[in-house]
């Protein structure tokens, strides 16, 4: 048990956290590697109509998952506040409660997603030229609904008593394993966009029951006796309590996205192309970002728990500035070799040009990405529920309106895709920074 978790309520900040974030991050980037790896394979041997096939879909599954994944990060913050305060029986029927959510949630989601994939695609005015492909790559996404969760449940739980290491293990395991099958279905058996999906599908798979199974046999949290496994509706509450709102946040997100994914989809199939690309490449730079609001708000929680409100405020602060170190590394990066790294995804001139361009708008915004991400892991680690329905509302206000706005001006036209996107970030961020702010003085 000392060996695979962390007590962050004590010691020096910067240094829990980074030990924290660093197995967490690699895990994070490999867990992207399963939908860059689909992409790049995709992209490259079948064309730029599979990959926006694939593309077309990815609004539509974070909706889904996000619709799940909201009620496991709460039962994870819970966790780690019961962790913080040294009650182990409290933190064992955390874990059994937040499991019965974490199956009936992503069964019932996973059911209702699968039916519903085709409508949803067409609503969204999906090109005629990939609607097929996309329609087959987001359904068997929903059968993987319930196996991602299983493995977020697993993990989340790790994180919230401090292991970080255990998932990374499991998913670079199973990234691994996609990437070869990505290789065998899609270039060796010529499966297409169906190849890929069943490379992802059994990766998940795999990832799941491994990272279960080896929680369950060695974390001495995780061994349950039956005392443990009472359903508890106070606990159930108090997940769905602070869970509801952050998938609420999570799913207005999505809804927003789809938003834009609407819009994207009326430039047509080059376009959904860049958009495609350019949303894989963004989701690698994400996880610095959300890995460093992940490990806060597991220490905030820890030392939430422990009533230690000096030590979240400088765990806050030195985060803050890590992230801006960080954004002040990437966006000479992103605006010198944004050809190069889009050209990792399709071989077509036109869409390379256009992903880069977009690139080099999206990056000025990165300082208000980081700031989404750090003033959410301090407000997530108190159980700040409200904060997460207000940054939802936000992100769906700015998605709907500002790249219809953007897109309508005759000089900006397709550009105001990715301008509205860097214009979503500063909102958020300065809605992030509000509520901290707010917050600060009531914790």
């Amino acid at each position: 048990m000392k060996e695979t978790t962390i007590n962050m309520t004590e010691g020096n900040p910067v240094r829990l956290i980074l030990i924290f974030s660093l197995p967490m991050l690699i895990g994070n980037i490999f867990q992207q590697l399963y939908n860059f790896v689909d992409s790049v394979i995709v992209g490259q041997f079948v064309g730029a109509d599979a990959l926006a096939a694939i593309g077309a879909t990815a609004s539509i599954t974070f909706f889904f998952f996000a619709l799940c994944n909201g009620i496991g990060s709460a039962g994870g913050i819970i966790t780690s506040q019961f962790f913080g305060e040294g009650n182990t029986d409290k933190v064992k029927n955390c874990i059994a409660n937040t499991a019965y959510i974490m199956l009936v949630i992503p069964v019932t989601i996973g059911i209702i997603a699968f039916f519903a994939a085709g409508p949803i695609l067409e609503l969204l005015k999906t090109p005629d030229l990939i609607l097929h492909d996309a329609k087959v790559y987001m359904r068997i996404m929903c059968v993987s609904l319930v196996l991602v969760s299983a493995y977020n449940f697993a993990s989340s739980m790790l994180r919230a008593l401090g292991d970080s290491k255990t998932p990374l293990y499991f998913l670079i395991f199973a990234c691994i394993l996609n990437a070869i099958l990505d290789l065998f279905f899609v270039i060796k058996l010529h499966m297409g966009v169906f190849g890929a999906g069943i490379a992802t599908l059994i990766s998940n798979f795999i990832c799941a029951i491994l990272c279960l199974a080896f929680a369950f046999k060695t974390n001495q949290y995780f061994k349950l006796s039956k005392s443990d496994w009472r359903v508890n509706s106070t606990l159930l509450g108090k997940c769905i309590k602070l869970g509801v709102p952050l998938s609420l946040q999570f799913s207005l997100i999505a809804i927003s996205c789809m938003a834009l994914q609407r819009v994207v989809n009326s430039f047509g199939p080059v376009a959904v192309a860049a958009f495609t690309a350019t949303s894989r490449i963004e989701q690698l730079i994400h996880q610095p970002y959300g890995t460093l609001g992940t490990a806060l708000a597991t220490y905030c929680g820890q030392n939430y728990g422990a009533k230690k409100k000096d030590r979240m405020l400088e765990g806050y602060r030195k985060t803050l500035l890590m992230m801006a170190i960080f954004t002040a590394a990437m966006i000479p990066i992103i605006q010198i070799f944004g050809n190069p790294i889009t050209s990792l995804f399709v071989k077509e001139p036109e869409v390379i040009r256009m992903g880069a361009k977009a690139l080099r708008i999206t990056s000025l915004f990165y300082i208000f990405l980081g700031i989404i991400y750090v003033a959410r892991g301090i407000l997530n680690g108190i159980g700040d529920a409200t904060f997460a329905l207000i940054n939802g509302i936000t992100e769906v206000v700015g998605r709907f309106v500002v790249p219809v706005l953007l897109t309508s001006v005759a000089f900006i036209g397709v550009w105001g895709i990715w301008w509205s996107v860097g214009i979503v970030w500063f909102l958020s961020g300065l809605t992030a920074w509000l509520r901290y702010l707010y917050m600060k003085n009531r914790i």
